[in-house]
């Protein structure tokens, strides 16, 4: 049952496929909680099976965030047995998740990526140059993980990068001359190796990145460049945004960048451009300054 829904995410949901794994291993921890085998076992499934579900993860120390994760993996499970026809009634219609605390996202300071910074830390041969051009993507273009991985090579020109996001839906992200440049010095280091491969970004094996080796690249450089307490691929983007905001960009720019769907998902990053709106208040308003 499982498997079928995973070719569906896959398929006609267009879901990445890490996201198509994280939905299944939260169906098969429901699964294993609640003893269901076969697809009957999921049609006896009712609320207060699964509220003592939510009780048991909170018990486990679980977050609010992650366990209204799980929940959503169990709606869409739910919904797509619903249009199926394997149920007539959606034993989730009632369930509401514990009310998840609201995090600012995690940045790094402008003044600790500075390009002298950023160049020291890294070393002169093939992954040294392939490791920095990765910081460099990730924080000049707020791409996600998945797509900075499947970057193709025939994607990029002097003025933009072509990146395919999620539900596969393509956008333009330009990139100045300065990260172009850095592109076509990793470039003919890979052509040295004689690396033939159609993504940009490949190990010195010549095949393709994977996610843990790129978390381990961001995790050591962060670490040394910077104080923030998350060190992650994620945080760069949100770096990005945070750093577009802060230099004037509209919203609707930044969330055309970033790839969301809806303004919403952008909006979070207003919160951490406040301190810089404030900041600005304080030294230009002319009660401000006297306060102070």
């Amino acid at each position: 049952m499982l498997e079928i829904f995973e070719n569906y995410l896959r398929q006609e949901k267009r879901y990445a496929s890490h996201t198509c794994l994280a939905y299944v291993h939260d169906l098969t921890q429901f699964s294993d909680f609640a003893d269901c085998r076969k697809l009957s076992d999921w049609q006896e499934q009712n609320s207060a099976i699964i509220r003592s579900w939510i009780v048991h993860l909170l018990e486990e120390g679980l977050s609010n965030r992650s366990i209204n994760r799980k929940l959503a993996s169990l709606r869409t499970f739910f919904k797509w047995l619903m249009k199926e026809g394997k149920l007539t009634q959606n034993p989730m219609a009632r369930i509401q998740g514990p009310k998840s605390e609201k995090r600012l996202p995690a940045f790094v300071k402008e003044s600790e990526l500075e390009p002298q910074k950023v160049a020291c830390i890294f070393g002169s041969d093939f992954e040294g140059i392939r490791n920095q051009l990765i910081l460099e993507l990730l924080y000049q273009t707020g791409i996600r993980l998945s797509e900075l991985i499947e970057l193709k090579e025939t994607a990029i020109n002097s003025q933009s990068i072509k990146v395919l996001g999620k539900r596969n839906k393509e956008r333009l992200i330009p990139i100045s001359r300065d990260l172009f440049a850095k592109i076509e010095f990793y470039r003919a280091s890979k052509r040295a190796l004689a690396i033939d491969h159609p993504n940009l970004l490949v190990r010195q094996n010549a095949k393709a990145l994977y996610p843990q080796l790129v978390y381990r690249i961001i995790r050591t450089a962060l670490s040394t460049l910077s104080g923030v307490e998350k060190r992650s691929p994620h945080v760069l983007r949100h770096t990005f945004a945070t750093h577009m905001l802060n230099n004037g960009a509209g919203l609707e720019t930044l969330k055309d960048l970033l790839g969301h769907a809806n303004l919403s998902a952008t909006q979070v990053y207003t919160h951490n451009s406040f301190a810089q709106l404030r900041k600005a208040y304080g030294s230009a308003h002319p009660r401000a300054v006297k306060s102070a």
